[in-house]
């Protein structure tokens, strides 16, 4: 199982968090347009991930109320071309969420400049536990002081529970 420290935060644009990312000489990885399907399940969530054209089940717990979101996620990659079909026919689907994502790296934080359907556009930060949480949340305070980022502004849903609050 894998762990690391989230955050989500709702912006007006992406510009000044791109101005600031080649300042501090992030990677540019690449745009992924993603389709997560969530399906219901009964402890934590579930999703297939259809990801340009590649297939990947998640699954994992977050603690969205404690002050540090800490993920516990397992990612399993599929193939297949009938793979929505298959999981549709064993979960009930939930809701799906359409985005496009602008994927950074810096140490080992994954930057997301998400633009979601019928949602709007957001940063999402994952700094990835390689040794101690420790560590990892250094890292992460790093990331969140160097682009500037109001943690009171943190919003402690998955796009999921923003997409059926709606």
């Amino acid at each position: 199982m894998a762990v690391n420290l989230e955050l989500k935060i709702k912006v007006e644009n992406h510009h000044n968090i791109k101005q600031i990312l080649e300042k501090i000489s992030s990677t540019f990885e690449k745009i992924l347009n993603q389709k997560d399907i969530y399906y219901r399940i009964e402890n934590g969530l579930l999703k297939l991930r259809i990801e340009n054209g590649n297939y990947s089940l998640i699954k994992y717990n977050r603690e969205e109320q404690k002050k540090d979101r800490w993920s516990n996620y397992y990612v399993v990659y599929i193939e297949g071309k009938e793979t929505e079909l298959l999981f549709s026919s064993l979960f009930p689907i939930e809701t799906e969420v359409i985005k496009k994502r602008e994927l950074y790296m810096y140490k080992d934080t994954r930057i997301h400049l998400d633009t979601v359907e019928n949602l709007g556009q957001f940063i999402e930060l994952e700094t990835v536990v390689r040794g101690s949480r420790e560590y990892a949340k250094e890292l992460f305070d790093e990331m969140v002081e160097l682009l500037n980022l109001d943690l009171k502004n943190q919003i402690r849903s998955s796009y999921r529970d923003l997409i059926l609050a709606q």
